[in-house]
């Protein structure tokens, strides 16, 4: 029994030495800057972006994806992720999160996977006390491009124009997840007033 409990720990901590990646050095948020990690989750690529909202414009802090292997058993891609993004959460110190809201697809295995991940940033977020919300998918596009029905790559090159970048961040994965940050920098102060207003 024992012999199996080592074994097991030796393949997870094989899986987190395969895929992790450490996140980008990042400063710390500019005076009267509020910074936001945006993430668009996956189980096999989970893309994170880091923007600082200063005045109303989003400026990149950092971008990047946190990967897990395929072959893994669930478990352990759970923990890589959940370290990746710990890593990340560390790293950047942000003000706040913002993830991409589920919704049912036809192919239930990538709802479930991104659920889960879903779920991981929800819970690093509530370990280190960073307020976390949901943005549907419609709501960034709108957010970012003026049109909740633009396609991904309306978003990606609205994404590098407002953070002035001279290409589109890759894979998608990241460029959503840019977007993610911006659209929640845009739309909380003004969720935020609105509630205190009630």
């Amino acid at each position: 029994m024992n012999r199996r409990v080592g074994a097991a720990a030796t393949d997870r901590a094989r899986t987190l030495e395969r895929v992790f990646v450490e996140p980008p050095a990042m400063p710390l948020p500019a005076v009267g800057a509020r910074r936001v990690l945006g993430v668009d989750p996956g189980l096999t690529r989970c893309g994170v972006g880091v923007v600082d909202m200063v005045g109303g414009r989003p400026r990149l802090v950092g971008v990047g994806v946190v990967r897990t292997a395929v072959d893994a058993e669930l478990p352990a891609r759970l923990l890589a992720l959940e370290a990746g993004l710990t890593a990340w959460f560390a790293a950047a110190a942000p003000h706040a999160t913002a993830v991409e809201r589920v919704f049912a697809q036809h192919n239930v295995r990538t709802v479930m996977g991104t659920a889960q991940a879903a779920a991981v940033v929800a819970l690093v977020a509530g370990r280190t006390g960073v307020p976390f919300a949901l943005h549907t998918p419609s709501e960034v596009k709108a957010a970012v491009t003026g049109s909740g029905r633009a396609d991904k790559a309306q978003v990606g090159t609205m994404v590098a124009r407002l953070l002035g970048l001279a290409a589109i961040p890759k894979p998608a994965d990241a460029a959503d997840a840019l977007a993610l940050a911006i659209c929640h920098g845009w739309r909380s102060p003004v969720q935020e007033r609105l509630a205190a207003a009630r």
